[in-house]
């Protein structure tokens, strides 16, 4: 189970020797209190702005984050739920992330202003690629089609439906889609229908899928981890990182 805790354990009491070493850093957008996490191994490092899946930011995606900082890539951790908000129960879950289903202008928002915070903490934001899990890969296509100017976007088993109204006419970088095979949430028909409108639109993008593989099939520990399909996964997504930043 996915917990807060891990975060200022890591923080707190993080081995000598690491690399780099990460803080956790509240910052305000519209007069509330967010609460992300920021590391870096370098001045000039290339950013990456990884957004967490629906219980919030917890420890998974500071893991992941320690896990690219060793790469040589600074990660910025946005909250879209605000600070002390991480959701256990599976009501609590959907009900934050369904309102910022229902409020995509806020999402964007939200994501915005994380980018900004990175930049005021010294990060790369011209170097930058966004990624996230789940829910966060659905936000990541949702700021793909907001034109933000990020040199990629990368989503891991997260919603992949277009919002009516919406297209990518708009979108700056490539995108980046690794899916589940088995996936029961997010379908297959979900996939194509994707597919075929990035392609319709003209939009770079490379599209995966991993045979097995359900919803969620990153989450460490939990019982629809995939591992063939994480680490082929995050294999890709790192190879994506090198071409389109090139750490220093």
């Amino acid at each position: 189970m996915k917990t807060i805790t891990y975060i200022f354990i890591l923080f707190c009491l993080a081995p000598v020797g690491f690399a780099a070493q990460g803080q956790v850093v509240t910052y305000h957008i519209d007069n509330t209190a967010y609460e992300g996490y920021f590391i870096s191994p370098s001045e000039h490092a290339p950013l990456v702005l990884l957004i967490h899946d629906w219980d919030g930011l917890t420890d998974y995606e500071v893991k992941r984050s320690q896990m690219l900082a060793d790469l040589g890539y600074a990660v910025f951790l946005p909250d879209l739920f605000g600070k002390g908000i991480r959701p256990t129960e599976v009501k609590d879950k959907r009900q934050h992330t369904g309102e910022l289903y229902k409020d995509r202008a806020k999402m964007r928002s939200l994501m915005h202003g994380a980018l900004k915070e990175a930049e005021k903490l010294g990060a790369d934001v011209k170097n930058a690629v966004a990624a996230g899990y789940c829910f966060g890969g659905a936000a990541v296509l949702e700021w793909a089609r907001s034109g933000e100017n990020l040199k990629g976007f990368v989503t891991f088993h997260g919603g992949l439906t277009t919002p009516e109204g919406q297209d990518y006419k708009n979108t700056t970088g490539e995108i980046l889609v690794l899916h589940g095979t088995a996936d029961a949430h997010i379908t297959m028909e979900h996939f194509a229908l994707l597919a075929r409108e990035l392609e319709g639109t003209g939009i770079d993008h490379e599209m995966t899928t991993y045979s097995g593989a359900p919803h969620a099939f990153t989450v460490f520990g939990s019982e629809r981890y995939h591992e063939t399909a994480d680490k082929k996964s995050w294999d890709r997504f790192v190879r994506f990182l090198a071409g389109k930043l090139n750490p220093k």
